[in-house]
């Protein structure tokens, strides 16, 4: 995990967005984070430092003037892995691109010489003005990072422009790519395709499976974190899209196909982590079919083999999945990586228990064409994800 064993900062700033920043605490002491949250003193007004200290299990700090504290901004400028200001307030934004240091945490900002990340939080009408707007430039040019903000309801209400300070979620997956940023993956281009896809009988009635997109979903997700450039081709799923990856929404194996062979020319790492549908109709109804009693015969034909027709360039590795039921799953896995000439094929059964379709989990085997096969416990999809990554990561350089 990139937060395990990790020392972190969290200076909060003063916003009503600070109740976001709770959960942010929460989940990076979660993820085995060491958290040392800064408030400013407006932020102390809105969330009391009590409430951090029992979401971190850490004493939180308010002021330069602590007892026995008077050095403590230099160490927390030297020694954190990572800073992240959230909210950074548009006041916050503009003492730090003064360089100013009259509380504890623009102290340690100004100290700072590592990695910072910002998630901007105010009215719309404040992020857009140009003083906002070139305060961040200042910090950005000086290496901090930004995540947000995003377009959403305010405090005092609805807006349609950039105010909102982006959800723990995004800001997670925005430290996590700061921390994890690997040689290998920086400037890679990565496309995963994921999810089912969906054959129409008629507009109503469809064939398809009851893949979640999860394994692809969070494959995306590893492969943003390690500093890729990531486009998931996506068949309908309820999941949200991950933090950074661009979205290429398809419904049917066709349409998948199509923008898989679009979009793999550019691609570094193609994986074919979907579950299209196998079978379309022959001859789909325009209008829907009644119910009648009795059975139904529909001809199926078989839909486009995506992996089997993939021109890519030379230099792209194209990872498969192979989800096999009972014995020899190894052997037909091995075959199906030299039939499709693939760099590496991940191998599991759709009857392992918490693994296969709509788990959070899954157990695989990781099938390279040079080397021998490496056999994972059941892990989080997430875990599964980083661990194929690993595999294949000698290939890219």
């Amino acid at each position: 995990m990139a937060f395990a064993g990790r020392h972190v900062v969290l200076g909060v700033s003063g916003g009503i967005a600070c109740y976001k920043s709770c959960t942010l605490a929460r989940r990076l002491t979660e993820a085995g984070a060491a958290v040392d949250v800064v408030l400013t003193h407006a932020a102390a007004e809105f969330v009391r430092p009590v409430t951090f200290e029992a979401l971190t299990g850490r004493p939180v700090l308010t002021s330069l003037w602590e007892r026995d504290r008077a050095l403590a901004h230099i160490g927390l400028a030297r020694e954190p892995d990572l800073v992240i200001v959230a909210p950074a307030t548009a006041h916050l934004l503009a003492r730090a691109a003064m360089g100013l240091a009259d509380d504890l945490l623009t102290a340690l900002l100004l100290a700072r010489s590592g990695a910072v990340l910002a998630a901007p939080a105010m009215n719309d009408a404040m992020y857009a003005h140009p003083a906002t707007r070139a305060n961040a430039r200042a910090l950005a040019e000086r290496g901090w990072s930004f995540v947000g903000p995003e377009t959403g309801p305010l405090a005092e209400g609805p807006s349609e422009r950039p105010g909102r300070m982006s959800e723990p979620e995004a800001i997670l997956t925005a430290a996590e790519r700061l921390l994890l940023q690997r040689a290998p993956w920086q400037g890679k281009s990565v496309v995963v395709t994921a999810g089912p896809t969906r054959e129409h009988l008629d507009p109503v009635r469809v064939v398809t499976n009851p893949s979640s997109g999860r394994m692809g979903y969070a494959l995306a997700e590893a492969a943003y974190a390690r500093g890729a450039d990531v486009v998931l081709i996506s068949g309908p799923s309820d999941l949200a899209l991950p933090f950074g990856v661009t979205a290429h929404r398809v419904e049917t194996t066709a349409e998948m196909q199509r923008a898989a062979q679009a979009l793999v020319t550019r691609a570094d790492l193609f994986v074919m982590a979907a579950a299209p549908a196998d079978y379309r109709p022959t001859q789909p109804s325009a209008a829907k079919r009644p119910r009648a009693d009795g059975g139904l015969t529909i001809e199926l034909e078989a839909t486009p083999d995506i992996l089997g027709s993939l021109k890519r360039p030379k230099k792209c590795v194209v990872i498969g999945f192979a989800l096999e039921v009972g014995g020899n799953g190894l052997a037909r896995a091995q075959a199906k990586l030299r039939e499709k000439d693939l760099d590496a094929i991940i191998l599991n059964d759709a009857h392992e228990p918490g693994a296969g379709f709509e788990v959070t989990t899954n157990r695989v085997t990781i099938i390279r064409r040079n080397g021998e096969p490496i056999e994972l416990p059941l892990l989080a999809k997430r875990d599964v994800a980083d661990k194929i990554l690993d595999a294949v990561e000698q290939s890219l350089t």
